[in-house]
């Protein structure tokens, strides 16, 4: 461990928004919505504005003010803070019943590897029945040990030391994301408790998929006499198992063994899964050794057999085909939803083509966390030294090293139900209209220096347009805001419908309204995204101050408030337009998500300086949304802005000389 004098940086304790901000704030935050029932001949804005400021001063001198010291007190007794140790997992993931296969596992696809030989990225042929070929093991093996590289050094502080705010958010992060995993049960999951790689030999292992059969890796030594920590093994340690795991599945197959698909039961509903997991456990004391196993392994890697491909298209060129079906492979195809085990938060999965990439179970840690772990991963290419033979020191033999077999004892009812859940996950992924698009025209390069604007505030007023384009009308949008700069802190919710972005808006959509005031108008739509921005990032977001007060009620004790009861409470946070924006991902090629309602859009974006990528999810059962049609309105959007701004800069320059 690097050696340092100063003390580690205690992060502070996330806090309570003090209650009459946070109502102040959350009125402000129903104002389009109100402003938009007016319009379409409801109660007159005036009206309803003043009923919700009614019920919002009665809750503060009433019961908001004993639910807002029942939170403090929460707090007080709460190790961390009110929020992540009582509430947020719970009801952000553990309590929701709907299956993780697209709906919360979080997807992530890689660039290619160049240091790799082309044919090996360009053909799909393999030399043995499994279907694996050389390189896809080569990558899988470099990647992992990467990865698990990147873990190493942010234990041991060698990266990110607890001297720096950054460092102990990391560090806390990460530890949710390795060596754990999700437990279904009915009503709500738990998470299981974190297994130690120093005593505990199943946690020096990685849980390897293919085939739909499961088997372990290791990838750590026992720790030594020289040191207390397991050391990484080797990639080329890690290809000879992997090798030695393809040849066992080829005698398998050959033998004509079928591989019980029980990543396609964690891929089911919650309850369900929860049901037949309970069967399972109770047929054989190996299945619950087996389960242990999976839990308890570091992380997932899943190996492909098949390369999955998009038919051709006329609304789409090979390129945005090449892309798509590489973010479908992540996500879940009905050709791979078996061969993952999706109440794992990371998994690793490679193609035969090394096309590569990363999902998870999201409730341990956000997205950002793992996608830190994948760029450290992939930044490097496959050095094909390391995986020279002679470079191995003798006592670290791969033939020392133990893969296993981590198989299951099934009934008749299992089999059936692993049949029952892959059609399911077919309907699922079917229905799934996920898209990636590359916007290349510019990016935050340009919308710094030229638009002179913070560009997560832009890249979300350009959604806000392209919505209402599409849609003739505005909707409750969220963006995550991380609140890491406090002890275990997570996301708080930003709402970016606001009423400054409609009245942008409606005055792109308004013939009359000249540049010069529609862009002074997104100017002040952007300065009140970016203070809000700023005030979820520091602890004076709402939504989750809202959600803890509601859960403060006691309603069997004849406890309600009309705050609370308000329709408009549960329209304003149906996040029909659910956003977030990850990184400027340089090394991805896309990512996505879920949309959280039927009729909307899951959108993450990655915002680099001359390339923005959107990854865009909605449902084909749903004849209001079109993912294609969407990412053409966000293009579009996009260009309107740029023009917009162009001939903003073209009349205050003739204004200033008309001056002169």
């Amino acid at each position: 461990m690097p050696s340092s004098s100063r003390s580690p940086l205690p992060l502070p304790r996330l806090p309570i928004p003090d209650l009459r901000h946070t109502l102040d704030r959350y009125l402000a935050s129903l104002e389009p919505f109100l402003l938009e029932e007016e319009a379409k001949g409801g109660l007159p804005f005036e009206d309803a504005y003043n009923l919700r400021v009614k019920w919002a001063d009665e809750f503060e001198s009433g019961i908001g003010r004993v639910l807002q010291d029942r939170l403090h007190a929460l707090d007080r007794a709460s190790p961390n803070n009110w929020l992540d140790d009582n509430f947020w997992i719970y009801k952000a993931y553990l309590e929701w019943r709907a299956p993780l296969l697209v709906n919360s596992n979080w997807w992530l696809a890689f660039f290619d590897d160049e240091l790799i030989p082309e044919n090996a990225r360009t053909g799909n042929s393999s030399n043995n029945k499994a279907g694996i070929t050389f390189w896809q093991v080569r990558r899988a093996s470099w990647l992992l040990h990467r990865m698990l590289e990147f873990k190493g050094k942010l234990d041991t502080q060698e990266l990110h030391p607890d001297t720096t705010r950054t460092g102990i958010w990391l560090r806390e992060s990460c530890s949710k994301m390795f060596n754990i995993g999700r437990i279904p049960q009915q009503h709500c999951d738990i998470i299981s408790s974190l297994a130690d790689p120093k005593f505990n030999p199943s946690a020096r292992k990685v849980l390897l998929m293919l085939h739909n059969w499961c088997y372990a890796i290791t990838v750590l030594h026992p720790p030594s006499s020289s040191s207390s920590l397991p050391q990484l093994v080797q990639p080329r340690e890690i290809e000879a198992q992997i090798h030695a795991i393809v040849l066992d599945v080829e005698q398998r197959l050959a033998k004509g063994e079928k591989g019980l698909p029980i990543g396609v039961l964690s891929a089911d509903g919650r309850d369900r899964w929860a049901n037949n997991l309970s069967h399972l456990l109770s047929l054989s004391s190996k299945n619950k050794q087996t389960h242990q196993k999976l839990l308890q392994s570091l992380m997932g890697l899943s190996l492909e057999h098949v390369t999955y491909t998009l038919p051709p298209s006329p609304s789409s060129d090979a390129r945005q085909r090449s892309l798509d079906a590489h973010l479908h492979t992540i996500r879940g195809t009905p050709l791979n939803s078996a061969n993952r085990f999706f109440d794992k938060p990371f998994t690793l999965i490679v193609d035969p083509l090394t096309r590569a990439g990363a999902t998870g179970e999201h409730s341990p840690c956000d997205a950002l966390v793992p996608s830190i772990v994948a760029e450290y991963g992939i930044v490097e290419g496959v050095d094909v030294n390391v995986f020279d033979a002679t470079n191995i020191e003798p006592q670290s033999s791969s033939s020392t090293l133990e893969w296993e077999r981590l198989d299951w004892v099934a009934d008749d009812k299992i089999w059936k139900e692993c049949t029952a859940a892959e059609e399911r996950a077919k309907r699922i992924t079917d229905n799934s209209d996920d898209s990636v698009l590359w916007f290349e025209d510019y990016g935050t390069d340009w919308i710094k220096t030229v638009g002179n604007f913070a560009p997560d505030a832009y890249i979300q007023m350009a959604l806000q347009l392209a919505w209402y384009t599409t849609r003739g009308d505005f909707t409750a949008t969220y963006e995550t805001v991380l609140t890491r700069m406090f002890k275990h802190g997570r996301t708080e919710t930003l709402r970016t419908l606001t009423r400054e972005s409609r009245d942008w808006v409606l005055s792109m959509r308004d013939p009359d309204t000249p540049p010069i005031v529609r862009h002074g108008l997104l100017r002040s739509a952007i300065q009140r995204h970016t203070k809000l921005t700023r005030e979820a990032a520091t602890g004076r977001g709402i939504d989750r101050h809202l959600l803890g007060l509601q859960l403060m009620l006691r309603p069997l004790n004849g406890e309600s408030t009309s705050l609370f009861d308000d329709e408009l409470y549960q329209d304003s946070s149906r996040w029909t337009l659910s956003t977030s924006g990850l990184s400027a991902g340089h090394l991805f090629k896309g990512t996505g998500f879920g949309t959280v309602f039927e009729d909307g859009y899951g959108i993450n974006y990655l915002a680099a300086s001359e390339l923005i990528k959107f990854g865009v999810e909605s449902k084909f059962s749903c004849p209001m949304t079109s993912t294609n049609i969407f990412k053409e309105a966000i293009v579009n959007s996009l260009l309107e802005m740029k023009d917009l701004i162009s001939a903003a800069i073209i009349q205050y320059t003739n204004n200033s000389i008309s001056h002169l």
